[in-house]
C-alpha cells in the first residue's frame, strides 16, 4: 500500500510506537512513517496499512514546514529514492508540497487557504538507485484544518419589508440572510442574528437562527410612523465571533382606518339658470390615509334635495375635493334655491373597527341666479300641411313662442331666418305665418313634398335673446290636372274589324299619385254613334285599345274620347283623336295605296296645322318690316350728320381685334391703322364744332372751332390733330378722346359710329333719338341729349 502523511506531531508520536515512526529533533523533525511495513498477524493473508489523513492548519506562517517523513525498510538509508505526485506538487496549485528524495521528508512550502482547497490527495513512490520500484505507490491525504479567518456577510446591504398597519403580534415582515466562508461544520460558521437598534417602542424581533423579522406587539399606525429603520447584526462562533451589520427598512402599508370628513357643516354656492355642464363650487374633505390610494380617494353622493337629478358631483383626483356641477338647466322661475344633502365615502371599504366620522355628511345651498332666457317654442320643430297651389294670403300656422322669464315681462317679435323661396310672410307681433306667393311645385327647395323654413323669436331684453324654430310644411298634392292622351304610336287601323292589332292609346297626368292612374278611357257620350262603330277596351291602368266593330269608310276619322283620372275629386278631359282607316293586307298592315291616308293619321288636324303655319309667316313678315324700318331710319340720320360723305365712309364695321386699351388708356393709339383714301371728296358745307360732354370739368376751356375736313382724305389729319390736342390738355379726362378702330372699308350704306363725336355743335344736332336705341345707348343719351 502507498505512503500516508501524518502531520499532527502529537498523533504521530502516539502512532509511532506501533507504526515504527522515528522522531528526530523535537518540534522540528517530523516523525518517520513506514507505510510499506507489514504488521505481524497469525493470518496467512497479507494486508496493507491504512494511512489516516494528515491534518495541517491553514494560514501557517513558518515555512517551509516539515509535515512527515516516509521510509522504506527494504533498503538501507541512502539507497532509496522518494518522490510524490498530485495536486500541490506537479498539478495546480503547484509547489505547495515537496519531498527530500533521499530522506523522504515532506515539507509545506506555501500558506494554505481552506476556503480555496480543503484537502490534497498525493501519491508517494519508493525506487532503488537503479530506478526500479521497491514498493507499490501509496496515497497520502493532507487535510487543511479551518481557522476563523472570514467574517459573516449579509446577502444584502438593505433588506426591505412591508406590514399592514394594525398588524397583530407575530406577523411575518421579512427575512435577513447571511453567509460565512468558513467551515460550516465548525463554530467558525455558526451564525446568530440580532437587532442592534430599532427605536422605541420595540415593535419588531428577529429569530437569531433563521433571521426572520416579525412584529412583537400592536401599535403600528401608518399615520404616526410610516417607515421603520432597523440595524441588524450577524456574528459567527455562535454569536461570539466576527460580526457584520445591515439595514432593514420596514414600510407600514396603509389600511382604510380613517374615514373622510367634510371641512364644513354647510357650503354656499350660486348657479346661473338655463345653462348646463358648468361647475358651481367645490366641497373640501380631509382624509389621513395615504394620498392617491383607494383608502384616500373620496366618493360623493347626493342623498336628497335633487329629485330631478340636475346636479352631479365628481372627485378632483389631485385635491380629492368634490366638484359640484349642473347637468340639467336650472329654472329660476320654478326653483330659486336648492338644499342638497351630500355624503362622502372612500373608494375602498372602511375598516370595521374605524370610528364613525363626525362630518361624513354636509349641506349644500345652491342659489339660482336669474338671467334673461331665450324664448321657447312649445313645439319645435313644428309640422303642418298646406295644399299645393295655395294662393297668396293663405294662412299656414301661428308659430309663437313663450318667454320663460315670467317675472320679467317682455315682448317677443318674430322674423324669418331661412325661407329660400321667399314664400312665407311672418307677422312680427303674433308669429302668424301666411303665404305671400304661390309656391312652384318644381321648386328645388321642396324635398319629398316638404318645405322647410326657420323662424326667429327675439325678446326685447338687454341684451336680447333669440330662439330658433324650425317650420316644416308638407305640401299636399291636389288633383288639379286632367289626364291627356300621350302621343299615339305610329300605326293604323284596318277597315276590316277582324284585321290588325288595333290602336294602343296611353294617357299621362301631371299630378302625383294618388291623383293619377289608373285612368279611365271612354268614347264620348255626346256622340252616341261612336259606340256603334268603335270599341275602347282597357288594357292596364294607363293604356287602352281602340278597335273597329263594323267596317267604316277608309280615310281620316275624328273620334271624341273622354279621359278620367282616379283623384279626389276626379278630373276628366274630352280630347279629339284623329284615326286613319286603311285597307290592309293579310298581315294586318296598310296596303301601299293607303300611304297618303296614313300621313294624315293620328296627330294634329289639318286646320290646326294651317293656322300654325300662317301664324309663323305673319310673325316673320313683322320681324322683317321692323328691321327694314330701323335700317331706313338709321340711314336718314346718318345722311343728316355727314351730308355728302355717303360714298366714302370709313367707319364701316368689319371684323377687327384691337379697339385700344379702353376709356382709361391713352397710350394705345395707333394712327397707322387708318387707311388714307385715294380719291378725296369735298363736302358742301362744314358740319360745325364738336359737342362738349356735360360731365367734363367746369374749368375746361372750349377749344377753338375747327371745321370738318372738306374731303375724306383729310380725315386722318383731322383725327391726328384732335388726338394731339386731347393728349396735351390735362384738364380733359382720358375717356374724352377718340378710341382706335381698324380701317373697315368704305362704301357702306350704314351710318357711322363716329358721328357721335362729329363736329356738329350741341345747338345744331338733336341726340334725343338715342333714347330709342335701347338701354345700351342710355349713357350716350344722357351725355349728349338735352338736359
Amino acid at each position: 500500500m502507498g505512503p500516508a502523511l501524518l502531520l499532527a506531531l502529537g498523533l504521530l508520536a502516539q502512532a509511532g510506537q506501533s507504526l515504527g515512526l522515528s522522531s528526530g529533533v523535537p518540534e522540528l523533525q517530523p516523525s518517520t512513517l513506514y507505510p510499506w511495513r507489514q504488521a505481524p498477524a497469525p493470518s496467512r493473508v497479507r494486508r496493507a496499512w491504512v494511512i489516516p489523513p494528515i491534518s495541517v492548519s491553514e494560514n501557517h506562517k513558518r515555512l517551509p514546514y516539515p509535515l512527515v517523513q516516509i521510509r522504506s525498510d527494504k533498503q538501507q538509508l541512502g539507497s532509496v529514492i522518494y518522490s510524490i505526485q498530485g495536486p500541490g506538487v506537479d498539478e495546480e496549485p503547484r509547489n505547495v508540497f515537496s519531498i527530500d528524495k533521499f530522506t523522504g521528508r515532506v515539507f509545506l512550502n506555501a500558506t494554505l487557504d481552506r476556503e480555496k482547497t480543503d484537502r490534497f490527495r498525493l501519491r508517494a513512490f519508493a525506487l532503488d538507485l537503479g530506478g526500479s520500484t521497491l514498493e507499490d505507490p501509496t496515497d497520502l491525504e493532507i487535510v487543511v484544518v479551518d481557522q476563523n479567518d472570514n467574517r459573516p456577510t449579509f446577502l444584502q446591504d438593505v433588506f426591505t419589508g412591508h406590514v399592514l398597519e394594525g398588524a397583530v403580534p407575530g406577523t411575518f415582515v421579512t427575512r435577513a440572510e447571511a453567509t460565512d466562508a468558513d467551515d460550516p461544520e465548525t463554530d467558525n460558521a455558526a451564525l446568530r442574528f440580532s437587532i442592534l437598534e430599532q427605536g422605541s417602542p420595540e415593535l419588531f424581533s428577529i429569530d437569531e437562527h433563521t433571521g426572520e423579522i416579525r412584529t412583537v406587539q400592536v401599535g403600528l399606525d401608518r399615520e404616526v410612523v410610516a417607515v421603520y429603520n432597523l440595524t441588524l447584526q450577524v456574528a459567527d462562533m455562535s454569536g461570539d465571533g466576527l460580526t457584520a451589520t445591515a439595514l432593514a427598512i420596514i414600510s407600514v402599508d396603509d389600511i382604510n382606518d380613517n374615514a373622510p370628513e367634510f371641512t364644513k357643516d354647510e357650503f354656499f354656492m350660486e348657479a346661473a339658470e338655463a345653462v348646463s355642464g358648468v361647475d358651481v363650487g367645490r366641497l373640501e374633505v380631509e382624509d389621513r390615509d395615504l394620498p392617491g390610494s383607494p383608502n384616500w380617494v373620496a366618493r360623493f353622493t347626493i342623498l336628497e334635495g335633487d329629485p330631478d337629478r340636475q346636479f352631479a358631483i365628481r372627485t378632483d383626483p389631485k385635491t380629492n375635493e368634490g366638484v359640484l356641477s349642473v347637468v340639467k338647466p336650472l329654472d329660476y322661475e320654478s326653483h330659486e334655491r336648492y338644499e342638497l344633502r351630500v355624503s362622502v365615502q372612500n373608494e375602498a371599504p372602511i375598516q370595521a373597527t374605524t370610528p364613525r366620522a363626525q362630518r361624513g355628511q354636509t349641506r349644500v345651498s345652491v342659489w339660482v341666479q336669474d338671467t334673461n332666457e331665450a324664448p321657447v317654442f312649445p313645439e319645435n320643430p313644428l309640422r303642418t300641411s298646406l295644399a299645393e297651389g295655395a294662393p297668396p294670403g293663405t294662412s299656414v300656422v301661428t308659430f309663437s313662442a313663450r318667454d320663460p322669464d315670467t317675472q320679467q315681462p317682455q315682448r317677443i317679435s318674430y322674423s324669418k331666418d331661412y325661407d329660400p323661396e321667399d314664400w312665407l310672410q311672418v307677422d312680427g307681433a303674433t308669429g302668424r305665418i301666411q303665404t305671400q306667393r304661390v309656391l312652384s311645385p318644381a321648386s328645388p327647395f321642396l324635398k319629398d313634398g316638404w318645405y322647410r323654413a326657420i323662424i326667429l323669436a327675439l325678446d326685447n331684453a338687454m341684451p336680447p335673446s333669440t330662439a330658433t324654430g324650425t317650420l316644416s310644411i308638407e305640401i299636399l298634392e291636389v288633383n288639379d290636372h286632367a289626364p291627356a292622351l300621350a302621343p299615339p304610336p305610329l300605326g293604323s287601323l284596318c277597315s276590316q274589324p277582324d284585321q290588325g292589332p288595333g290602336l294602343i292609346l296611353g294617357a299621362t297626368d301631371e299630378d302625383l299619385p294618388p291623383h293619377g292612374a289608373p285612368f279611365h278611357f271612354q268614347l264620348s257620350p255626346r256622340v252616341p254613334d261612336l259606340s256603334r262603330n268603335w270599341s275602347l277596351n282597357q288594357i292596364n291602368v294607363s293604356h287602352a285599345r281602340l278597335r273597329l266593330q263594323h267596317q267604316v269608310p277608309e280615310g281620316l276619322h275624328r273620334l271624341s274620347l273622354l279621359l278620367r283620372d282616379s283623384g279626389q275629386p276626379p278630373q276628366q278631359r274630352e280630347q279629339t283623336l284623329n284615326v286613319t282607316v286603311c285597307s290592309c293586307g293579310p298581315d294586318g298592315s296598310c296596303l301601299p295605296g293607303a300611304a297618303a291616308l296614313q300621313a294624315g293619321g293620328a296627330g294634329i288636324s289639318l286646320g290646326a296645322l294651317v293656322i300654325v303655319l300662317a301664324s309663323t309667316v305673319v310673325l316673320l313678315l313683322l320681324v322683317l318690316l321692323a328691321a327694314l324700318r330701323m335700317r331706313l331710319g338709321r340711314r336718314s340720320r346718318d345722311e343728316s350728320l355727314l351730308h355728302g360723305l355717303k360714298d366714302d365712309l370709313r367707319d364701316n364695321i368689319l371684323n377687327y381685334d384691337e379697339q385700344g386699351g379702353g376709356e382709361e388708356d391713352q397710350d394705345a393709339y395707333d394712327i397707322n391703322q387708318l387707311r388714307h383714301p385715294v380719291e378725296p371728296r369735298t363736302t358742301s358745307r362744314p358740319l360745325g364744332r364738336p359737342p362738349l360732354r356735360r360731365d367734363a370739368p367746369f374749368s375746361h376751356v372750349r377749344q377753338p372751332h375747327r371745321a370738318l375736313p372738306s374731303s375724306p382724305a383729310d380725315i386722318a389729319n383731322f383725327i391726328s390733330d384732335g388726338l394731339e390736342a386731347a393728349d396735351s390738355d390735362p384738364s380733359v379726362p382720358p375717356y374724352d378722346t377718340a378710341l382706335i378702330y381698324d380701317y373697315e372699308g368704305d362704301g357702306s350704306v350704314a351710318g357711322t359710329l363716329s358721328s357721335i363725336l362729329s363736329s356738329l355743335g350741341d345747338e345744331d344736332q338733336d341726340y334725343d333719338y338715342l333714347q330709342d336705341w335701347g338701354p345700351r345707348f342710355a349713357r350716350l343719351a344722357d351725355l349728349y341729349g338735352h338736359p
